[in-house]
């Protein structure tokens, strides 16, 4: 399961990999979630826009990724995927995607699920974080700026529409 990686990359949590806040289970993804985190991603986003499904599957089997799942009522309501690698000043970890069923929004869920990956990060010894988000998607820049992440640059046209993505980053305390 998953690409090999070296052995810095490969770990166990030793973080909570489950726990109820507000009704909404949060755990580590298992491979039985994949039809339904894969139908959030279509609810979440445009066909030229979505991951399609094999590189989704890839990004969830990978050693040196944490996917987190939030759950209520045996139904995925949103989820995270982070992956960490070595670069030359120690590792760094990119958050693939967060994602929400439009049902279950502003509930605290994403913000739930950055602390989770952020956790994650912490616990493969990642000492900065950072993601992509589209210019436009007012709603997660104001999330990601709440959660203490700060603007670090742009990739003009970086989406398949054409929109630039903002650079969003903080380091990881300890």
């Amino acid at each position: 399961m998953g690409t090999r990686n070296p052995p810095f990359l490969r770990y166990s949590f030793s973080f909570h990999q489950s726990a109820t806040v507000a009704g909404v289970q949060y755990r580590l993804y298992h491979p039985d979630d994949f039809e339904q985190l894969y139908a959030i991603e279509e609810a979440c986003f445009d066909s030229t826009l979505r991951f399609d499904r094999h590189y989704m599957k890839q990004l969830t089997e990978r050693d040196s990724s944490a996917t987190w799942t939030a759950e209520e009522k045996n139904r995925l309501a949103g989820f995270a995927i982070l992956e960490w690698t070595r670069m030359l000043r120690g590792i760094v970890a990119y958050i693939q995607t967060i994602e929400v069923d439009p049902a279950f929004r502003r509930r605290g869920i994403a913000r739930e699920l950055i602390r989770r990956a952020e956790e994650s990060a912490r616990e493969a010894r990642a000492t900065y974080i950072w993601l992509h988000v589209d210019e436009t998607n007012a709603g997660a820049i104001a999330l990601y700026q709440g959660c203490g992440y700060q603007r670090h640059g742009r990739h003009e046209s970086y989406y398949e529409n054409g929109h630039a993505a903002e650079i969003y980053a903080r380091p990881l305390d300890r």
